[in-house]
């Protein structure tokens, strides 16, 4: 679970079930916190619970079974996860595992994941459960309702062992969004399952003593010390089922569909120790170093390089990659032009030339802006970050920082670009690794106010400033007949409003907008192309967020009722 922590700073949970227990004997447990240090708050009490037992028993961990009859959360089957609040919401009923307890045996159910379903509301209609306050928009509620009701359905036709695969057929074909998850039953049996698409992403690895699954690679591998080609993708549309003996099996549940993996999982959301992540985001941050020399005329002795924040470190190593090899080819061009006419001081002044890099800014806190709840996000901006002093030549050198993505600009607006100003740059360049992100994501990362995001709003600025106007209105209009006509995920009405302009026009009305007023330096943004992001992660093609291309029709009814709650003033999530 900590090797998975960038996952989830809210909050965490873990359940286990215990195999063969007397009848009467709970089997099924879970924990969950909410505290600041969760996964520290969860296994401290655990150990509570063994060390009051050794109090008593001095040498009871020498007899596991014997524990296992003390112990909570000591059991064959466990499951953890890590709760990321994309929602703003810190409440420790959300965390998972939720957990469905029946007084038979086998239809008792904990399930946890990392997924956004989009069709919430049809499917807590489908098995009939009006929810609660606060499980009522929670995806996790509704699927564990639905898989609940296929499990009773089954357990009661069939007496003689549950049919695991007939029952994940049935449920997850009703599921609409991208899915890693993972269930324990009371019966002993267990399953993960990944969505058609292959969304999310989903691994597994199996020895002779141990099965497991997450939803990063790099976690088991370390957890497990293992290579990487032993732990294995679980393929889109299937589901690993163990049964309680042991057994297990990989199986087609759904029929798998047009491979849609999540680039924004590589770009920023896994964990970057992944050998083909650390080497994609080097190829994102390699793919921008052409542009950046652009930009600046190519004028490296006057330029600075950084990064902000952490998580875009990797990608600025590929950048600097890039800003080297062009380096090095200029360095060899011109001593090649030299013929014999230069001395040994002048060849050292060239062979040493470097790009120029500097550790600009400082996270002073662990506060992630990106999630935080809306009212307290630009106060908290302001004093996140701090400079490192004396590094740039006032009005003299330009500063090129890159970011790993900018979704809603505020901390670049509220808090780095002022920052950054008063190291007194020439000029300030914020170049994203990845292209900007114009559309709702409903599939894990929750960006679900279109509103939110610097790229609508620059969108919207623009045909204020062209007289295009009316283009909002026609959106409107014809996202309200869809709607009229139960049909509005036929369509993503919301491209029409970026269709009239470039990327280029695009990126530079966003750089007005993140640019607060009292600055000295010229503010310029540059994003990722979508072709240098497709080259840099060939096997994660899933980009609806940039390109509006959602892989299901639920993305389109997503982003049309985000764009219908932004002309009508709603501050809520699109689906």
């Amino acid at each position: 679970m900590e090797k998975q922590h960038n996952r989830g700073q809210d909050g965490a949970g873990i359940a286990t079930v215990k195999l063969n227990t007397e009848p009467g004997v709970p089997f099924m447990h879970r924990l969950r916190s909410s505290a600041p240090q969760a996964i520290g708050d969860i296994f401290a009490k655990v150990r509570e619970e063994i060390d009051e037992i050794e109090k008593y028993q001095p040498e009871i961990t020498k007899y596991p079974g014997l524990m296992k009859g003390h112990i909570r959360f000591l059991g064959e089957l466990l499951m953890g996860h890590l709760r990321y609040a994309t929602q703003g919401k810190n409440n420790v009923e959300l965390c998972h595992p939720f957990v469905r307890h029946n007084t038979i045996p086998a239809r008792n159910l904990a399930l946890a994941g990392n997924f956004n379903l989009v069709n919430v509301d049809e499917l807590f209609k489908f098995v009939n459960v009006t929810p609660g306050e606060t499980h009522r928009n929670s995806d996790l509620a509704a699927m564990l309702e639905v898989i609940h009701h296929f499990l009773s359905q089954e357990d009661e036709e069939k007496r003689n062992g549950l049919d695991i695969k007939n029952i994940l057929q049935k449920a997850f074909s009703m599921f609409d969004g991208g899915y890693h998850v993972c269930g324990l039953m009371g019966s002993g049996d267990a399953f993960v399952m990944r969505d058609a698409h292959g969304i999310r992403p989903s691994y597994y690895y199996i020895n002779d003593e141990v099965i497991v699954a997450a939803s990063e690679r790099a976690a088991i591998r370390t957890a497990f010390n293992v290579g990487e080609n032993e732990v294995l993708e679980l393929m889109p549309g299937n589901a690993l089922i163990v049964k309680e003996n042991g057994e297990y099996s990989i199986e087609q549940i759904l029929q798998p569909k047009e491979r849609r993996a999540c680039s924004f999982e590589r770009i920023y959301f896994s964990r970057g120790n992944d050998e083909k992540i650390y080497k994609e985001r080097t190829a994102l941050g390699y793919n921008l170093s052409e542009t950046v020399l652009k930009s600046i005329d190519n004028d490296l002795r006057n330029t600075i390089f950084s990064f902000i924040p952490n998580t875009a470190e990797i990608a600025f190593y590929g950048m600097l990659k890039g800003l080297e090899d062009y380096l090095n080819k200029i360095k060899v061009e011109r001593i090649v032009s030299w013929g014999k006419d230069f001395d040994e001081e002048k060849l050292t002044e060239m062979v040493n030339r470097r790009i120029r890099i500097d550790k600009i800014a400082i996270k002073d806190v662990k506060m992630r802006t990106f999630i935080t709840a809306d009212t307290g996000r630009n106060e908290m901006v302001q004093h996140v970050y701090d400079i490192t002093y004396g590094t740039v030549r006032p009005g003299v050198d330009t500063l090129v920082v890159i970011d790993d993505s900018i979704v809603r600009g505020t901390t670049l607006r509220e808090s780095i670009i002022r920052m950054l100003d008063r190291l007194g740059p020439k000029r300030i360049i914020v170049v994203s690794s990845a292209p900007q992100i114009r559309y709702p994501d409903c599939y894990g990362i929750d960006m679900s106010k279109i509103g939110d995001f610097v790229a609508f709003k620059a969108a919207i600025e623009l045909l204020k400033d062209h007289g295009k106007e009316h283009i909002l209105q026609e959106a409107y209009g014809l996202c309200m007949e869809l709607q009229r006509t139960n049909t509005l995920h036929a369509q993503n009405v919301v491209r029409n409003i970026y269709k009239p302009f470039t990327t280029e026009e695009i990126s530079a009305k966003i750089a007005e907008i993140i640019t607060p007023s009292n600055i000295g330096a010229k503010v310029d943004v540059i994003y990722q192309s979508i072709d240098g992001l497709h080259q840099a992660c060939p096997n994660n093609l899933g980009d609806w967020y940039f390109t509006g291309n959602f892989p299901t029709p639920g993305g389109n009814r997503v982003v049309n009722k985000a764009f219908m709650n932004y002309m009508e003033g709603k501050n809520e999530r699109g689906y």
